[in-house]
């Protein structure tokens, strides 16, 4: 009896290996790979790197002698300064030439200088024409009260200065109470004093004769302060404002003519009505060299 140990299996039957027909999707992942590789190379090759086209510019505008703007759209990279608002100057962005920064400096002080010059000349002008106004205005009141040549002028860097003899005009000798005529004189001089808004000062001088030994006095000093005291009080009492109002003596340190002038006893002895420049002292030094060129163009 055979059994089926007896029988042979049959060997599998061996087939020919299949042929794998996705393998081009492997090629195709690699091609993309690449391709994108590709695009974010030249991506960031387009974007435009600030530091190294500022350098770009710095150079051409070294050569071409002028800044270099860039609108956003007008070049090949204007797509990527579309996002920025406005025209961009390169040029700012670079740190000017020390030299051409310190001759634009120079100009600028030099033009700042002038102009400075130019309103302090205006203002010298202004206050020089109203000083000169209130000069006139008083010589006219001195010559409607009769005391033409009374007084004398003078526009300096303090203001306008007006000179009054005090011998035989205002006061006696090595006397401090006002004469009649003294008395006249200020009263004529009060009103223009009174509309000028300027402070004003007073002062008293005396010549190079001591005052007598034993006498009132114990020198020049106590007589020139108190003749300027008595015209201040004077012309308060006219209605010229307290406040504007300032008394100091100089004895004989500040005489208008030298001992050997022969008008030096009289000239010298006066009390001067100081009318104080408003202007700045700027100003105040250019009022001399105006009233020089003022006097100088008087026939």
């Amino acid at each position: 009896m055979s059994t089926g140990h007896g029988r042979r299996r049959k060997k599998h039957e061996e087939h020919e290996e299949h042929e794998n027909h996705e393998r081009w999707l492997v090629s195709a992942f690699d091609m993309m790979t690449l391709l994108f590789v590709l695009f974010v190379v030249l991506f960031a090759m387009s974007k435009v790197d600030e530091q190294k086209f500022a350098a770009l510019a710095k150079g051409m505008a070294s050569a071409f002698g002028g800044p270099i703007t860039v609108q956003p759209g007008a070049t090949p990279e204007g797509s990527v300064l579309d996002g920025l608002p406005g025209a961009i100057d390169i040029a700012s962005a670079i740190p000017p030439d020390p030299s051409v920064q310190q001759a634009q400096i120079d100009k600028a002080a030099a033009a700042a200088a002038a102009q400075r010059a130019e309103n302090i000349a205006a203002e010298a002008k202004q206050a020089y024409d109203d000083l000169a106004a209130a000069r006139e205005k008083i010589e006219a009141a001195l010559e409607d009260a009769g005391y033409t040549g009374a007084a004398r002028f003078e526009i300096n860097e303090r203001g306008l200065v007006v000179h009054i003899v005090a011998d035989q005009v205002l006061f006696d000798a090595e006397a401090a109470v006002l004469r009649p005529e003294g008395r006249e004189i200020l009263a004529a001089v009060a009103p223009t004093l009174t509309g000028l808004p300027n402070d004003l000062g007073v002062e008293g001088h005396a010549n190079h004769l001591p005052v007598t030994r034993g006498g009132p006095w114990p020198s020049n000093w106590e007589l020139s302060a108190t003749r300027a005291t008595t015209v201040v009080r004077y012309l308060a009492g006219q209605g010229v404002p307290e406040k504007r109002l300032s008394a100091v003596g100089y004895s004989s340190t500040r005489p208008l003519v030298p001992e050997s002038d022969p008008t030096a006893l009289t000239v010298n002895r006066r009390v001067d009505v100081v009318v104080l420049s408003n202007a700045s002292a700027e100003a105040n030094a250019l009022l001399p060299g105006l009233d020089a060129a003022h006097q100088g163009g008087n026939p």
